[in-house]
């Protein structure tokens, strides 16, 4: 009896291994470009020996913005949106998070963390091989017919407000502005924006939803996948003075802090933290350089970009080996000097870039500015933004609190 038991155990477990087994065959088969290579006899038999080696060959470049809110990262994904040669989504893990987050009962538990990150790979994953389809599980109400109009933030994707995925009336040329996108382009057809996808040579995803580089592991491992982490980060004190303007209802206290001089004694102070906590965890394996990500990251501060935007985007576009379209070029030209009536729009991404970065010293009273100083103690030192020592210091725009410092990508 003893020795049926153990007998029906382990066909149990092989029978397990063989399903695992075939569904990670088909699961990598499944992304495999070398059907469309068949007329070549030395690619056939690359993609009989190394199939790895024979996607490579054609493969897209992958790239993912990694951000918090209110960091710029809607400036840094205005850099890849601009070229015509990359589609670009911006933050697709919205909807995920709307989805995922009514669901889970414990709020910020590490299984929910888990759930959410596991659902994001898979989104990111999908997304990246132009399988909007994916998206359609996170959509609500579901699309008919590959349609919908519940895309968040179509129009900050130039390919979904252009032809041929969009075709509003005037020239073959018409660029729509997001909200007259929203307006004038109808439903969106995920299958005609899934074909321009595939005829693009790159796809950029920008997303504030996960915390941490290490959470990228698993994409960043993906032979089936060319992905590329361009990491951005910014002064905490400006993120918190940004958010605070943003975000008014959220950040009340924070703002009434300022307008008191009063420190709220429920102030929620991980809204601060976090943020700290994120970008030092993040950086630190960055620094560290793991074989991992050789070839595969880039941190780029704001501050930099902001001070001189064409060089630093010739920098990134350098680490990605894409070479840089005019149209970026013209777009930096024109949107780092700012119209100041452009630049009062919270989401907006047309501003004079350098004042912008440095616009929280006169945001932020000098109490919540040390206060935040030693909350993020380490992240300061460790991205190489300098302590205030005063409000004089704080308030005195000659005085640079960021210092020179040459983060180059690890490849």
């Amino acid at each position: 009896m003893q020795c049926s038991w153990k007998a029906v155990l382990l066909l149990a477990l092989a029978s397990i291994a063989i399903q695992y087994t075939a569904i990670r065959t088909f699961t990598a088969k499944s992304f495999h470009t070398c059907p469309g290579l068949a007329e070549a006899g030395l690619a056939e038999r690359l993609c009989e020996e190394s199939p790895t080696f024979a996607y490579n060959l054609s493969r897209k470049t992958h790239i993912l913005i990694l951000a918090t809110t209110r960091s710029g990262s809607s400036f840094v994904g205005q850099l890849f949106n601009q070229h015509l040669d990359v589609f670009y989504l911006f933050e697709p893990l919205y909807h995920v998070q709307n989805t995922l987050i009514p669901r889970f009962t414990q709020g910020k538990s590490p299984a929910d963390r888990r759930g959410m990150l596991g659902a994001s790979r898979d989104l990111l994953r999908s997304l990246y091989d132009c399988d909007l389809y994916f998206l359609e599980n996170y959509i609500k109400p579901p699309p008919v017919n590959h349609t919908t109009d519940r895309i968040f933030r179509r129009g900050a994707s130039r390919v979904l407000c252009s032809r041929p995925v969009c075709d509003p009336p005037g020239p073959a040329d018409l660029v729509l502005e997001e909200g007259d996108c929203v307006r004038k382009c109808g439903l969106l057809n995920l299958t005609v924006a899934a074909e321009a996808c595939r005829e693009r040579s790159h796809v950029a995803i920008k997303t504030v939803r996960v915390p941490e580089v290490n959470d990228l592991r698993a994409l960043v491992e993906d032979p089936r996948l060319n992905l590329k982490v361009i990491q951005l980060v910014r002064d905490p004190r400006g993120i918190l003075a940004s958010r605070s303007e943003t975000f008014r209802d959220t950040y009340r206290l924070w703002r009434l802090w300022y307008g008191t001089g009063r420190k709220p004694y429920n102030l929620d102070v991980t809204q601060l933290t976090t943020v700290c906590e994120d970008f030092s965890n993040s950086v630190s394996t960055g620094l560290m350089r793991p074989p991992w990500l050789k070839g595969k990251y880039m941190l780029v501060r704001y501050e930099d970009l902001a001070r001189n935007p064409m060089k630093k985007t010739e920098e990134i576009y350098g680490f990605l080996g894409i070479p840089l379209d005019s149209h970026v070029a013209r777009w930096i030209q024109n949107n780092t000097r700012g119209d100041p009536t452009l630049g009062k729009h919270k989401y907006g991404t047309v501003r004079n870039s350098a004042a912008t970065a440095e616009k929280w010293r006169f945001r932020l009273s000098y109490d919540i500015v040390a206060f935040a100083q030693n909350a993020c103690q380490q992240v300061l030192a460790q991205l190489g933004y300098k302590i205030a020592a005063s409000e004089e210091e704080l308030k005195n725009p000659s005085v640079s609190l960021v210092e020179e410092r040459d983060f180059r990508p690890f490849s």
